[in-house]
C-alpha cells in the first residue's frame, strides 16, 4: 500500500491556531468533503469579499460546483480566477467547568484553487450525475432526464485542488486543574444530521410507495 498523499504546508493552507489539530492529507480533506451537503466559496470581486454556500461534490482531486448559469459565484470561479472552498462539519458541544474553557468538536477543511468552466455537454450532465448520486444514491435513473435547455440554464464548474488542510478536534474539554473539583457538570453533547421520513409532494399519489434508495438514506442517517 503506497503512502497516504499530502498537501504541501505553505503560507496558503499552514493551521497557525492550534498547529496541532491541523492535518494536510488528502484523505482528511476528502472525507470532510464527502460526507458534506454544502460548502461556502469564497471570492473577491473589485475588492469586495463574498462567501456563497452551495452543494458540493467531488471527482478525485477536484471539487465540483454547479449553479444557476448566471451565478456571480460560477462565472467568476469558472473564468480561473482563485477562490477558497471551505466545508465544516459540527460534531458535539464541549462544556467544561468554565465558559472559556467550552468548545466545539469540529471537522473543517480549507480548499485553494483555480475553477474552469465546464461547457462540453457531456461532460456537465456527469457533473449533475455526481451532484445527484452524491445528494440521493439512486435517484439520477429514477427521474426524467434533463433536457437541453436546461443544461444550458446550469452552470458548472470545476476546482482542482491545489493547496488544502483540515482542523479537526475531537474529544472532552481541557479543564484547569484547579477547576477539576467543582460541582459543575462537564462533558460533550454529541451532535449529528440525520434525515426524517420523506414528505411526498401533493401531487404523489397516496398510495405511492417512497423508493427503497430514499428508505434507505433515511435509516442509514439515523444509525
Amino acid at each position: 500500500m503506497g503512502a497516504m498523499a499530502t498537501y504541501d504546508v505553505d503560507s496558503r493552507n499552514k493551521v497557525l491556531r492550534l498547529a496541532k489539530r491541523g492535518l494536510y492529507d488528502e484523505e482528511t480533506v476528502f472525507d470532510i468533503v464527502d460526507s458534506a451537503l454544502i460548502c461556502h466559496v469564497a471570492y473577491e470581486i473589485d475588492g469586495q469579499p463574498y462567501a456563497m454556500p452551495t452543494l458540493v461534490a467531488r471527482d478525485g482531486n477536484t471539487i465540483l460546483l454547479h449553479g444557476h448559469a448566471k451565478s456571480r459565484t460560477l462565472l467568476h470561479a469558472g473564468a480561473g480566477n482563485p477562490v477558497c472552498i471551505t466545508v465544516t462539519h459540527t460534531d458535539g458541544i464541549v462544556l467544561a467547568r468554565s465558559v472559556f474553557n467550552h468548545s466545539i468538536n469540529y471537522r473543517c477543511a480549507m480548499i485553494y484553487g483555480k475553477g474552469r468552466l465546464i461547457t462540453d455537454p457531456d461532460e456537465k450532465l456527469d457533473v449533475l450525475f455526481r451532484f445527484t448520486e452524491k445528494l440521493i444514491p439512486g435517484r439520477w435513473d429514477d427521474t426524467r432526464p434533463s433536457t437541453e435547455q436546461e443544461l444550458k440554464g446550469t452552470a458548472a464548474v470545476a476546482v482542482e485542488i491545489e493547496s488544502a488542510s483540515a482542523k479537526v478536534r475531537t474529544g472532552m474539554p481541557a479543564d484547569e486543574p484547579e477547576d477539576l473539583d467543582l460541582p459543575t457538570w462537564a462533558g460533550v453533547i454529541p451532535v449529528r444530521q440525520i434525515f426524517e421520513d420523506p414528505i411526498p409532494e401533493e401531487h404523489t399519489p397516496a398510495d405511492m410507495p417512497v423508493p427503497a434508495y430514499l428508505r434507505d438514506l433515511v435509516n442509514k442517517n439515523r444509525v
